[in-house]
């Protein structure tokens, strides 16, 4: 499947409002998703570490703190596989339903927008005669590395990349395609409901507060988020990236973020092999993935029946996943690793 990247270059200062879109140049070469071409130890990649937050309230509004950061919260005595709760994940979907507005895009402007109030966290820095004014050679969403990480394995979604080379750093956002465009505008009812079901989920298993329970009849609204703003390093490259985190573990002994934080997830009930080996050939690729990169050591996965209800909670660490692959390569044919 063909990549497609584009690369801009700015000429000016650092504009915290992003510039006025204009059609990315496409270059000639492309990626190539070839996984036997990528066959090879794994490059160094050193943990994230948190240097700074973010939330967006229900009108996407930035604010510099932790207002939209929720408490994981999970019944006592009801964790594992055995767990049925039995929750309806479509409660709430006709009355209760604030959808983010997919037709505004962003780009990177929150993160941005996080940059200019904290440049003292990033001094600047000549590097082969140029002054830095953010020292990260890639300044990046935790999505965008995603895709790219995924490229060998992930044969049914192309993507597109714009690129600015701003004074030494490279800001990587997304543009999209014509086929994605297509298809999201094209959801069903079906698919609109299964993208409501993960958000449902974390109503049934957060908490806004410490001394609150989860609000199962909370209104859903995906504007909301909570991103956490890491440095990271792979092989010689640094980098700077931000990610929505779904929540904390509210735990005195729990660890310095982004160690403390827990990825939500919802799944269909695995019922056969075939079952078993999509999930582990595509939702485990994209688990491991998105938390990997940003340090976030446990995942939490509601299976869910084909009514929509709750049958099943799992925990699964990440950095078992991969050895949970290797070790079911019989059940995995073009396993991921």
């Amino acid at each position: 499947m063909q990549r497609e990247c584009g690369e801009r270059n700015r000429k000016r200062g650092l504009d915290l409002t992003p510039p006025v879109t204009k059609q990315p140049l496409l270059l000639p070469s492309t990626l190539k998703t070839t996984h036997s071409l990528y066959q090879g130890s794994f490059p160094f990649y050193r943990l994230p570490l948190e240097i700074g937050h973010f939330s967006l309230d229900e009108k996407r509004q930035y604010h510099a703190d932790k207002r939209r950061l929720r408490y994981f919260c999970l019944p006592v005595g009801k964790e594992g596989k055995q767990v049925s709760p039995g929750w309806d994940l479509m409660n709430g979907y006709e009355s209760c339903y604030v959808k983010r507005n997919e037709e505004e895009k962003e780009g990177l402007l929150h993160i941005l927008t996080w940059l200019g109030k904290n440049r003292s966290l990033l001094g600047a820095n000549a590097d082969k005669g140029i002054a830095r004014p953010v020292d990260r050679d890639f300044v990046t969403w935790r999505g965008h590395l995603t895709k790219i990480l995924c490229t060998p394995y992930e044969t049914q979604e192309g993507w597109l990349l714009a690129v600015t080379l701003f004074k030494g750093t490279f800001y990587i956002s997304e543009q999209e395609t014509v086929a994605a465009c297509k298809k999201r505008k094209e959801r069903t009812p079906e698919q609109e409901k299964l993208m409501y079901s993960g958000y449902k989920f974390e109503n049934y298993i957060c908490a806004d507060s410490l001394e609150s329970g989860p609000d199962k009849c909370a209104v859903v609204n995906t504007n909301e988020a909570f991103c956490s703003v890491l440095l990271a390093r792979l092989s010689s490259h640094s980098l700077l990236i931000a990610g929505e985190v779904d929540c904390i573990d509210p735990s005195p002994k729990s660890p310095l973020p982004p160690s403390c934080y827990i990825e939500l997830k919802t799944s269909a009930q695995i019922r056969n092999p075939h079952q078993q080996r999509s999930f582990n050939r595509y939702k485990l690729l994209k688990w491991w993935s998105q938390s990997f990169l940003l340090g976030i050591p446990v995942i939490v996965a509601g299976f869910r029946s084909p009514e929509a209800k709750v049958v099943s909670i799992e925990r699964f660490r990440t950095s078992d996943i991969p050895h949970l692959i290797r070790g079911c390569l019989s059940l995995c044919l073009g396993a991921w690793f």
